[in-house]
């Protein structure tokens, strides 16, 4: 085999997972991470995530010498880049991230080393990352130079795998290969088959980028027409719960679940990369994504209206009197995960605008985000239950689906996940 040690840029949800399943079949893996907390918690056979599985096999891999975690890239036969790609400004995709593993990883290149960028990315960012390693190594020749005798190979391979289930998925989903040159693809295929079981399929680079942007691009639409779907039925005072149900007893209907919006560094990000590269044609992506993103508006306004409506029934409160609970601040079921949380996003806007007392209900973390934690308090589903008028639920984590409709008849309830609707 060619690779005899593995570096993983990126030690977040994808990254140490990643790192941990190589690490796992004894080959060296070295993981770069900017945060010396992460770097510091692996290193002593801990997480700093939560992801089911997964602790148990980096605390094997760290006590057995094939995994570490270090601040600054040193060489390694094969690089995997899984770094951040958010969206700037006007939705613009952000290549920062990647541009500065580029340069973190250019010192230690050497002839023969592999580089795959794993991280979702617009189409044409593996072709850019191969220029900006080309300007930093000069001595070096890479693909777009020189075709497959080249130096270094690069390839794009996107992640593709469910949180809360990655340490599964990583070994038996399919992966798309996506080489600047046939033999980048080959020798990414060899690295993945150290521990991927599913089949891996070649491709070109600017097709695997775009391969995971339409899956994602796919299900945003989907969740889309769930979601304005329980707009149109709350206008006409009808249950989208048991509409859905009844229209999903067609052969060839499977319509989605509707929700407070969409979240994730994914299906929240992605579709974005499609519209920016081609704003002209991407008209309906574009327009699921706005009524994904304006989901939460309309919750949150439906909050204010119950506060209202509580104090008409109240007569004698006032509104600083009146305590709302937010159930689930993840952007799904029984993680951890906050980034581009919808959840998130309308306690944050609650804790903003309401004057009464804000309680935020969230199992899979101890210690509330800075953006809210002045003003919103993490409680258990106990004290929520026993002190809350009105209750939003946000989330639906196992937890929350012990909850009997009984326990919250008394309370005024914006459901988004449907869990009493039924």
């Amino acid at each position: 085999m060619s690779f005899n040690s593995i570096s993983v840029i990126g030690l977040g949800y994808i990254g140490l997972p990643t790192a941990a399943m190589f690490a796992s079949r004894k080959i060296k893996v070295i993981g770069v991470d900017v945060n010396e907390h992460a770097v510091s918690t692996i290193n002593q056979g801990k997480i700093h995530i939560v992801e089911p599985g997964l602790e148990s096999i980096v605390q094997h891999a760290v006590n057995n010498g094939y995994l570490k975690a270090v601040i600054k890239a040193e060489p390694a036969d094969a690089f995997l880049v899984a770094v951040p790609t958010p969206f700037k400004d006007n939705h613009q995709p952000d290549l920062s991230y990647i541009h500065a593993a580029s340069k973190s990883i250019a010192p230690v290149l050497k002839k023969g080393d592999l580089i795959i960028l794993e991280s979702t990315s617009p189409v044409g960012a593996t072709e850019q990352m191969a220029e900006w390693l080309a300007e930093l190594r000069p001595d070096l020749t890479f693909p777009q130079q020189v075709g497959d005798t080249c130096d270094i190979n690069i390839a794009h391979c996107p992640e593709r795998v469910l949180p809360g289930q990655v340490v599964k998925e990583l070994v038996a989903n399919d992966r798309v290969i996506g080489g600047l040159t046939p033999v980048c693809s080959a020798r990414c295929v060899e690295l993945y088959k150290i521990f991927v079981e599913g089949e891996c399929i070649i491709t070109n680079a600017r097709t695997a980028e775009m391969a995971k942007l339409t899956e994602n691009s796919s299900r945003d639409v989907s969740i889309a027409f769930a979601n304005e779907l329980s707009l149109i039925c709350d206008e006409l005072d009808i249950n989208v719960w048991e509409l859905i149900s009844l229209a999903n007893r067609h052969p060839r209907v499977n319509i989605l679940q509707p929700g407070p919006g969409v979240g994730g560094h994914c299906i929240a990000v992605d579709p974005w990369f499609i519209v920016a590269k081609t704003p002209e044609k991407a008209h309906l992506i574009r327009t699921a994504r706005e009524v994904n993103d304006s989901k939460p508006l309309w919750v949150i306004e439906k909050v204010k209206s119950l506060v209202g409506e509580f104090l008409i029934q109240n007569p004698t409160k006032s509104a600083t009197e009146v305590t709302t609970a937010c159930f689930g601040l993840a952007f799904k079921p029984n993680i951890d995960d906050l980034r581009e949380s919808p959840s998130l996003a309308i306690t944050e806007s609650l804790a903003q605008s309401l004057p009464g007392k804000l309680l935020a209900v969230e199992p899979n973390i101890e210690v509330l985000p800075a953006s809210i934690s002045d003003k919103c308090t993490l409680v258990t589903i106990e004290k929520a239950l026993d002190q809350a008028d009105i209750i939003v639920m946000l989330v639906d984590h196992d937890q929350f689906k012990d909850i009997k409709p009984e326990q919250v008849k008394s309370k005024l309830i914006i459901d988004t996940k449907g869990l009493w609707s039924l």
